[in-house]
């Protein structure tokens, strides 16, 4: 992708990826792409707070505001264009993306998922749901996933993966720790290469370019 990536955040909580996103941005370990917006369904988000100390343009746009998902849909679709978006980062969103707007940044949205997909994906696996079943299964490694958001959860094109050892005695809190640590070196990492144009996506597989 050559043309500098103009990010919109989607956060429903604090936001600590955009916040690990936005800083690699300031420091320059991420060239040709900067924050342009954070849309949250949540009016309490941490997220639209550290928006504004950055001076970043903030909404909360959320379902209930709308009788039908299309406007909604519609509504986030002209903030997006406002905005003149053309990749969206969704940072702990709690919403499932509607179809439109899937289709309209079609292989230009991504997410981060506290395992390692295409294990413990899906519907309802989010969260420490995600740890616990992790830990229930008796798994060894765990870790996280970068992928590209299709129109079935956790299922797009996984982008970058970074593992950590699940510790004897492990719990959903102590597991949730290791993962956020490391999704926050990840996730930067990601969109550094989506904005040096080093991804490429050919139906559900993505290659990373030297």
């Amino acid at each position: 992708m050559s043309d500098e990536l103009k990010i919109a955040v989607f956060a429903s909580g604090r936001g600590s990826n955009f916040e690990a996103i936005l800083k690699a941005i300031q420091a320059g370990t991420i060239k040709g792409a900067r924050i342009v917006g954070v849309i949250s369904n949540n009016s309490g988000a941490g997220a639209l707070e550290t928006a504004a100390k950055n001076g970043i343009p903030a909404y909360h746009i959320s379902r209930r505001q709308f009788e039908a998902d299309s406007d909604f849909d519609s509504h986030i679709v002209t903030v997006l264009d406002s905005l003149r978006a053309n990749f969206i980062v969704l940072a702990g969103y709690k919403k499932r993306v509607g179809p439109v707007i899937i289709s309209r940044f079609r292989n230009r949205i991504v997410n981060i998922h506290p395992a390692l997909l295409p294990e413990f994906g899906g519907k309802g696996m989010y969260g420490e749901h995600v740890h616990a079943a992790v830990i229930a299964a008796g798994k060894r490694v765990s870790g996280a996933t970068v992928h590209v958001v299709d129109e079935v959860y956790d299922h797009g094109a996984i982008v970058l993966r970074k593992t950590v050892p699940v510790s004897p005695g492990e719990t959903p809190e102590t597991l949730a720790k290791k993962v956020l640590e490391i999704e926050h070196e990840l996730y930067p990492e990601a969109i550094r290469l989506f904005a040096e144009g080093k991804v490429t996506i050919s139906g559900n597989t993505a290659s990373i370019l030297p």
